[in-house]
């Protein structure tokens, strides 16, 4: 029986442009030595390591998508060929490959057929934003993105702050960015007025990045227009 491929976590950037600054030269030398992709989003995907490895020729490589609808069954055979003996990377549509991403499910998989896994250092949505927040991370937790409705949405917003109080921990969590500024409205309104918040958007973008942590009373008086911007959004007391 071959032995197994190696399965490289390899990450991606967050804002365009931004590769030089930061993916490391590892993530590069190793993308140019693969041939076999399992991608979150097959176009950007495609883009992405074009981008970082120009001489590559696209049509000689080989990407499968495994987003958040994949079943079991397509997790299982996106590794068939490194069971076989091939090397893979997964790429996530932005930033780390099983943070908040699908392919965690692959590297599940892979853990239990004994494949090596690699994970590679690059850009964090969640970790840059709690960097860059002033907040504890000693304790935190990443919730994910809220309840659509906004009924359940303000209620899981106020359970939010509890536990913040309560275990002395920040709390972080996302939305679909063009639903940023409704949030960003239920917040200003649900929240306690001394509970401090950091919106983190555009993370990385040298002209448009914006991490700022201001209380709530704050806030209020004037909210930033973040309409279709990835962002991250972070309470503590």
């Amino acid at each position: 029986m071959a032995q197994p491929g190696i399965l490289y976590l390899i990450p991606t950037i967050l804002a365009e442009g931004t590769a030089d600054q930061v993916i490391p030269p590892q993530v590069k030398e190793t993308v140019q030595k693969l041939t076999y992709f399992i991608v979150e989003n097959l176009r950007t995907a495609r883009r992405y390591v074009k981008s970082i490895c120009p001489e590559l020729v696209i049509e000689q490589l080989h990407f499968v998508q495994v987003d958040k609808d994949a079943s079991l069954a397509e997790v299982q055979q996106s590794l068939e060929r490194v069971l076989k003996g091939q090397d893979a990377g997964i790429i996530s549509e932005a930033g780390c490959p099983g943070v908040a991403d699908p392919g965690a499910e692959v590297v599940k998989y892979a853990h239990q057929k004994n494949i090596r896994v690699v994970p590679f250092a690059g850009p964090s949505a969640i970790l840059l934003s709690l960097m860059g927040s002033g907040f504890n991370g000693q304790r935190f937790a990443f919730h994910g993105y809220l309840p659509i409705e906004r009924g359940p949405r303000l209620q899981t917003l106020r359970q939010l702050e509890k536990e913040m109080q309560q275990r002395d921990q920040t709390q972080i969590f996302m939305e679909t960015p063009y639903r940023n500024n409704k949030l960003l409205e239920d917040l200003v309104q649900t929240l306690h007025p001394t509970t401090r918040l950091c919106i983190a958007a555009n993370i990385t973008s040298p002209e448009h990045e914006l991490i700022q942590t201001k209380p709530i009373a704050d806030w209020k008086k004037e909210l930033p227009d973040i309409h279709k911007q990835p962002a991250v959004f972070l309470i503590y007391k």
